[in-house]
């Protein structure tokens, strides 16, 4: 592409993947370019890359509708980021990264772009989708039953991932009180510790189990804690106001009158429904 043309394609409002893709090319360029975005590795990248997936998220919890469409943006310059290194490296293209994402689609959808039946349930269909994964792990040698769950994942919901897994072949507890059980069990354990490593120990083990409590229960353990960190957030801020309307700051209060203050918040919210 020749200088004129890039400048054009750049500065058009209108360009579409072909501007941002060219963007990205003019970011890493090692003359040109931003000394920020050429130093970049896939190793750098990727902290920004989970945190973009959890804004979207974020978004979409908030229905922060408007937002959304730039939070998706900045998630898919993070896919032209990574494809950019990879093709500065012969690795691969962007295009490629398109590709391969539409024939996986194709091959786990037979129902919609094939020969298969498309008169199934949700569930039936669902478990079509875990059998065409598992053929998939056999043929990049994931013979192991945890095979393929991502290490970069949140811990909670790779927990659960692999608790999904083991589930599959009968490793399980059969019901919701097995896992309470085990849940008082690890608490004690944790109540027990003797030291530092020994209680960071535990508490991973009493956090896996209630991922798996949370999985014996139909829930998601990050979409939980979400809602409680929004409530925790909501009452601690009423706080806050019931102190700003004294003229005072939390650091001013003592925990007795938080406590109070807390409490009051919570059965306001409660009486409102």
């Amino acid at each position: 592409m020749t200088p004129d043309a890039s400048d054009a394609l750049v500065h058009d409002p209108k360009g579409g993947m072909p501007r941002l893709l060219e963007i990205m090319r003019r970011l890493r360029d090692p003359q040109t370019g931003c000394p920020w975005d050429v130093e970049q590795t896939f190793a750098t990248i990727a902290p920004y890359t989970i945190e973009e997936a959890y804004e979207v998220a974020d978004a979409i919890e908030r229905e922060a509708w408007d937002e959304l469409k730039g939070e998706l943006g900045d998630l898919l310059f993070q896919s032209v980021f990574h494809a950019q290194m990879a093709a500065e490296r012969g690795l691969f293209t962007f295009d490629d990264v398109a590709d391969t994402i539409a024939d996986k689609m194709l091959a786990r959808h037979p129902h919609v772009f094939g020969d298969a039946s498309n008169a199934k349930s949700a569930e039936q269909q669902v478990q079509d989708w875990e059998t065409i994964k598992a053929e998939e792990r056999a043929a990049k040698a994931e013979t192991g039953v945890l095979d393929g769950v991502a290490r970069g994942l949140p811990a909670l919901t790779r927990a659960v991932k692999l608790q999904k897994r083991a589930a599959r072949v009968g490793f399980d507890w059969p019901s919701t009180d097995e896992v309470l059980d085990k849940v008082v069990e690890e608490a004690q354990e944790l109540r027990e510790a003797t030291d530092p490593d020994h209680a960071a120990e535990e508490f991973g083990d009493l956090m896996f189990v209630m991922a798996n409590l949370a999985r014996h229960m139909d829930i998601d353990p990050e979409e939980a804690l979400r809602a409680a960190n929004a409530k925790f957030t909501r009452r601690f801020s009423a706080v806050e106001s019931a102190l700003a309307r004294q003229g005072r700051h939390p650091e001013d209060s003592d925990l007795a009158e938080m406590d109070g203050l807390w409490d009051a918040a919570k059965a306001e919210e409660k009486a409102r429904g």
